[in-house]
């Protein structure tokens, strides 16, 4: 699996650096470095050199910039970026899954590494002043290269044939981190651990594939999701987005809303409006699922609860103040909050319920899951982890994966 994602990302980027690359004497740097963002700046905090200390992660940004250092070109610079972030992923989701060397004492089902590491990495690129010319965009390019390798965005490879069922699953990075910067996101951790698994079912083997998002609106705005999941839709059985929601119980989510609320994303930003996609005269104001939620709440999945969560928020047609429906939208009126409420964890789910929809594939199963809060133990308000902490997020990857295999149970080939 390792040297076919390679091996097709450095492919796929050796055509693109062809077409642009050229190489300046090597007589001044570039002076296009720009400083770190805010989420970047998190980094030198205590806890999050702490994870990466025990995690064994902490080498990753140094070894990175020690790689960057001996370009010569932007061709060779990309090639190392999507070398050392496809690296990056893969490492993240072999000690998810145990294999190799721990790297530390903190529990391998830890999403925090890889988000923290990445964090790393981009701060080096947006600092680097090599001896060839590397204006904006071209830095640019190189952190969306970085963003897209180390997010698994291009190791998505489904078994072709029959008898395998293929699910497209995807998580979050860790958010909020300005209230708690210890946090974790339990749907990162789950697509770690599910990454290229197979879950044996009665009806036949599932393989999932995973891949990560970032909690940043221009990212979506950009189109990020919809460049990962259009050559993936038309392939698989099955597809779920999955973020953390409420406390104590999962979510499955009927409807989503093409409405962001503007809340601060990571980088401390948003503004209110629609959701900024392609087409927008043919954009709906809400999309379904299409997940058997019904035999998933009926399930006995683990031990949180599971909802068929119908509720939305909307300014009925006519009206201009919103207001709750429990039971989902009515005829003509404009979103305000999908079941998911208006925060990226809807927009992903509006995002790829709308592709899903406009390539025709309205009967893929497709939606969004909402995961419990991942808790710390009672009084830990310091460390950055502790049994309970690792118990809940383990019950929670677990829980994901036995819906998913439930979800998966439905499908009719």
């Amino acid at each position: 699996m390792t040297s076919l994602r390679v091996r097709v990302g450095i492919l796929g980027l050796a055509l693109c650096a062809s077409l642009t690359s050229f190489s300046a004497p090597a007589t001044a740097r570039s002076g296009s470095a720009a400083p770190p963002t805010v989420e970047e700046e998190r980094l030198d905090r205590a806890v999050p050199q702490e994870i990466l200390r025990r995690s064994g992660f902490d080498t990753v940004a140094p070894g990175f910039a020690r790689q960057l250092e001996r370009a010569r070109s932007y061709a060779q610079a990309a090639r190392i970026v999507v070398r050392e972030g496809s690296a990056l992923w893969e490492r993240a989701v072999e000690r998810a899954q145990g294999r190799g060397p721990a790297g530390g004492d903190l529990s391998r089902d830890d999403d925090r590494p890889l988000y923290w590491a990445r964090l790393g990495m981009t701060r080096e690129v947006r600092g680097w002043e090599p001896e060839f010319a590397l204006d904006g965009d071209r830095r640019a390019a190189l952190l969306a290269l970085l963003e897209r390798s180390s997010r698994g965005q291009d190791d998505i490879g489904h078994p072709r044939g029959k008898g395998v069922k293929r699910v497209l699953l995807t998580g979050f990075d860790p958010f909020t981190l300005d209230r708690d910067i210890r946090i974790s996101n339990p749907s990162g951790a789950t697509a770690l651990a599910l990454d290229g698994t197979v879950i044996r079912t009665p009806d036949g083997p599932v393989r999932v594939e995973t891949a990560m998002f970032p909690v940043r609106w221009g990212d979506f705005a950009d189109g990020m999701v919809e460049r990962t999941l259009r050559p993936q839709l038309p392939k698989v059985d099955l597809f779920t987005t999955v973020s953390q929601g409420r406390v104590g119980r999962f979510d499955i989510e009927r409807t989503n809303g093409a409405w962001r609320g503007g809340t601060g994303d990571n980088l401390n930003t948003g503004t209110p409006g629609p959701v900024p996609v392609a087409d927008p005269a043919s954009q709906p104001q809400w999309t379904s699922t299409t997940l058997p939620y019904d035999k998933i709440v009926a399930a006995g999945t683990g031990r949180f609860p599971v909802y068929d969560n119908t509720s939305v928020t909307e300014i009925p047609a006519g009206g201009t103040a919103p207001v709750i429906r429990p039971e989902g939208p009515t005829p003509g009126s404009v979103a305000r909050s999908g079941g998911g409420g208006n925060y990226l964890s809807n927009e992903i789910a509006y995002r790829a319920t709308l592709l899903r929809d406009r390539l025709g594939l309205g009967s893929l199963p497709g939606g969004h899951v909402h995961t419990p809060v991942l808790e710390f133990g009672a009084g830990n308000t310091t460390e950055v982890t502790d049994p309970v902490f690792v118990r809940n997020r383990l019950d929670i990857i677990a829980q994901v994966r036995a819906m998913v295999a439930v979800a998966a149970g439905e499908v009719r080939r």
